[in-house]
């Protein structure tokens, strides 16, 4: 690697910076041009965009007439098709890497504008929201840091899922909770618990997410 601090290797490192420049651009371009030639109009990457298409559908609902029925109704719609483009997705064996990336941004979209709904309406502490939106905003800026140095965005482990799972469900309870719904007191426990869970695991998740985006940059600065 090309040491800058030495004001005899200046032109040197100017070089090796120029030159790196040159690949990290032919890097993000290869890596775009791998998404779109993947087919892309499959049945569950439609899902994904109708999705997507749903969510401000769902803050309109919540923040403009307050109509909390309808708004619980888009919300278990995104999570039902959630669930069934993975599965369409083996079934047909339409795989491909626009699916792969519409999927995830769907659940961070519809996770940070229930929080922004949620803390408007007072249903979550604002404390709550920003360290789950800043812990996606963190990892969004990490995406372009992987792109430069030639690695694709970490795969979804465990973790991630099962956080994703808790929050999802404790976004309809919590609707639930706060609406005129019968047996609304059997949902409470459910909900607060679903949140608090869902809560410490996304934001483990994201640790572990930061620290293979870390080691990933380690790594492409060893080779050099």
């Amino acid at each position: 690697m090309v040491q800058d601090a030495d004001g005899a290797t200046t032109g040197s490192a100017r070089s090796s910076r120029g030159e790196g420049s040159d690949q990290g651009i032919d890097r993000i371009r290869e890596v775009a041009a791998g998404v779109w030639s993947d087919p892309w109009w499959t049945v569950p990457n439609a899902l994904s965009v109708l999705r997507l298409a749903g969510v401000p559908v769902f803050l309109w609902l919540l923040l403009g007439p307050q109509w909390d029925l309808l708004a619980l109704l888009v919300l278990v719609f995104s999570g039902v098709t959630d669930w069934l483009d993975g599965k369409l997705a083996r079934w047909l064996n339409q795989y491909s890497r626009v699916g792969q990336l519409l999927d995830p941004a769907a659940d961070r979209l519809y996770i940070v504008a229930t929080l922004v709904a949620f803390v408007v309406r007072g249903v979550v502490p604002w404390w709550v929201a920003s360290a789950l939106i800043a812990r996606d905003l963190l990892l969004t800026l990490c995406l372009p840091v992987l792109r430069y140095h030639g690695f694709e965005p970490p795969d979804v482990h465990y973790l991630g899922k099962a956080a994703t799972f808790c929050l999802m469900y404790a976004f309809p309870l919590l609707l639930v909770v706060q609406g005129d719904f019968a047996l609304d007191w059997i949902a409470r426990p459910f909900a607060y618990a679903f949140t608090g869970w869902g809560a410490a695991l996304y934001l483990w998740a994201g640790l572990l997410y930061l620290g293979q985006v870390v080691g990933a940059v380690r790594l492409a600065r060893v080779r050099g």
